[in-house]
């Protein structure tokens, strides 16, 4: 069980070491009804998983009502969580007839119209984390700061971030406002991050990232398919032995020893796997270790 709360930032509130995604809970994944949903909020929080990751475009606009639903009728509190919520994207759906194309829309209207909406969704009066989802080509760091400035001052949302920005998106952003976290794609299968510098960056400033897909959307798990596949399955079978852990944890692990202080987000609609990811916090890698997974992944000795 997780029992320690950490900060993204100095100045954010408090989540959980571990985040729970929630976008394959509905109707782009495993289809849970509520009452499923509603013992998946109640066995994540009970493990110390107590912050869950959303967008308002999960399941097609359909994901937080019935996480709120759930949430409703469960035995958590509201403030024994932490929802996070992403906006920004227009998706192509019969849920929302007024949209003629998919595409990106990071305006004040539509910022401020989407946290009304994902609220109330979700049956709250606050959004613990928000994020604009992916950078629009046509954003004005500006108007998004007026945007995050008026959430703020209503007491709509606690704190603010963005997803999948670049360093240079980043930097550009948080040069008009005050951000505590760049939620971006991080997988031991996945480096890209490491190497780009947005990992580096969040360190400069003191925040920690978040990784969606950890575990590379699924490709470390399965059945090794291509020659990194291979490769760092190999290394991890050994590890394993070493650390006494399964693969998942591992992987997940390789994420929360890295001194950023990575915040994994699961992918995953099973409790037991919520619960088995929080047996990762307690692996500490030797460096060694840690670099053997890395080359693993590379497929190339150190220079």
């Amino acid at each position: 069980m997780l029992n320690d709360k950490i900060k993204f930032s100095k100045t954010s509130p408090e989540f959980s070491r571990i985040v729970t995604g929630v976008w394959k809970w509905g109707t782009w994944g495993a289809k849970l009804d509520i009452g499923d949903i509603t013992k998946l909020i109640e066995s994540s929080v009970h493990c110390g998983v107590s912050s869950f990751d959303h967008a308002d475009i999960y399941g097609d606009y359909l994901e937080e009502e019935r996480f709120g639903r759930a949430l409703k009728q469960s035995s958590v509190s509201r403030d024994k969580i932490e929802i996070i919520s992403k906006c920004g994207i227009k998706l192509l759906t019969p849920n929302r007839p007024s949209h003629s194309m998919h595409s990106y829309n990071t305006t004040k209207k539509h910022i401020l119209l989407s946290v009304d909406n994902s609220l109330r969704s979700l049956g709250i009066d606050y959004l613990d984390l928000l994020l604009i989802h992916r950078p629009s080509p046509l954003m004005s760091p500006e108007i998004i700061a007026e945007a995050f400035d008026t959430l703020k001052q209503a007491g709509k949302v606690r704190s603010f971030g963005v997803s999948n920005f670049t360093p240079e998106q980043f930097e550009t952003q948080l040069h008009f406002t005050d951000l505590v976290t760049n939620q971006v794609e991080v997988s031991l299968a996945k480096l890209g991050a490491f190497r780009d510098g947005t990992i580096l960056q969040s360190q400069k400033h003191g925040l920690r990232p978040m990784a969606w897909s950890p575990l590379g959307g699924g490709s470390l798990m399965r059945a090794a398919q291509t020659e990194q596949e291979q490769r760092i399955a190999t290394v991890a079978e050994e590890l394993c032995a070493k650390y006494e852990c399964e693969k998942s944890q591992l992987y997940i692990a390789f994420l929360l020893n890295h001194p950023a202080g990575i915040v994994p987000i699961l992918g995953t609609s099973k409790a037991l796997r919520i619960v088995s990811a929080t047996r990762a916090a307690e692996i500490i890698l030797e460096n060694d270790d840690w670099f053997r997974l890395w080359v693993a992944s590379t497929g190339e000795d150190l220079p």
